[in-house]
């Protein structure tokens, strides 16, 4: 799929994240299933998470995008907020996901945009806006993340990135 792009983040973030010597950006990347999907975040903080995906390998019988990628992109942007409203000491973990599809795409690219909904000491819910290139509408999507504290031994996933090629 290309190069990852290098996504935005507070530098308040990176340094909370830095001074434990975790990779921000290859942590709070799309993971392996985004990764495969094309899922790139272009925009990362507790207020806002911006990602997009390609239409073209995500879609289903008749040629639209996929409901379950839009599913996806969605819990993967709000995933990326809660975790970073959650802080170094917090792993977030999504216990509810539910998306309303509102046009077919074809082709080209989608957005998402996710932003809060609430953010509290034990969950997160942020809404997914999901556009075309054109700006219009293509799903609507609420995640819920429940903030359980970090323990002994959770370590950061490991993330492979693609290289170009």
């Amino acid at each position: 799929m290309g190069e990852q792009q290098q996504v935005k983040f507070p530098q308040q973030v990176v340094d909370e994240y830095n001074a434990l010597g975790v990779d921000l950006p290859a942590l709070f990347s799309a993971g392996h299933l985004g990764t495969r999907m094309g899922v790139q975040i272009l925009e990362a903080s507790a207020d806002r998470v911006v990602g997009t995906m390609p239409v073209e390998g995500n879609t289903q019988p008749y040629g639209l995008l996929h409901g379950g990628a839009s599913a996806v992109l969605a819990e993967t942007l709000g995933s990326v907020g809660s975790m970073l409203h959650g802080g170094v000491s917090k792993i977030a973990v999504g216990v509810d996901l539910n998306c309303t599809h509102h046009r077919g795409v074809r082709s080209g690219l989608v957005t998402g945009v996710a932003t809060p909904v609430h953010r509290g000491r034990s969950t997160a819910t942020y809404e997914i806006v999901i556009s075309d290139e054109e700006g219009r509408r293509v799903c609507s999507a609420r995640l819920t993340c429940l903030l359980r504290d970090a323990r002994p031994g959770d370590e950061p996933p490991t993330i492979t990135r693609p290289t170009a090629g």
